[in-house]
């Protein structure tokens, strides 16, 4: 008998059902970093919202949010790097 008596179909069903709720869970994380910035960039740079922005609220929500996006990364970047050196 397999591993919790699982056949090999049972097991091909249970990974294929692991790896959906890995996606859904990176999407549910991709959408709750967009809100933050979001909100982060909202409040930073829109004084009052109108029928259409202004070109200095664009310029700064544009700025703001690949600020936010480069700082993700560059943390990102270094809690691999971290984690790589400890793996070793």
């Amino acid at each position: 008998m397999d591993d919790y008596g699982l056949n090999a179909s049972e097991k091909a069903e249970a990974s294929e059902l692991q790896r959906m709720i890995a996606i859904e869970q990176q999407k549910a994380e991709f959408q709750a970093q967009v809100h933050t910035f979001t909100d982060v960039c909202w409040d930073k740079c829109v004084d009052s919202p109108g029928a259409k922005l202004d070109t200095r609220t664009e310029t700064c929500l544009v700025n703001c949010v690949d600020r936010f996006i480069d700082t993700t990364l560059a943390i990102t970047n270094r809690f691999t790097q971290m984690v790589q050196k400890s793996a070793h």
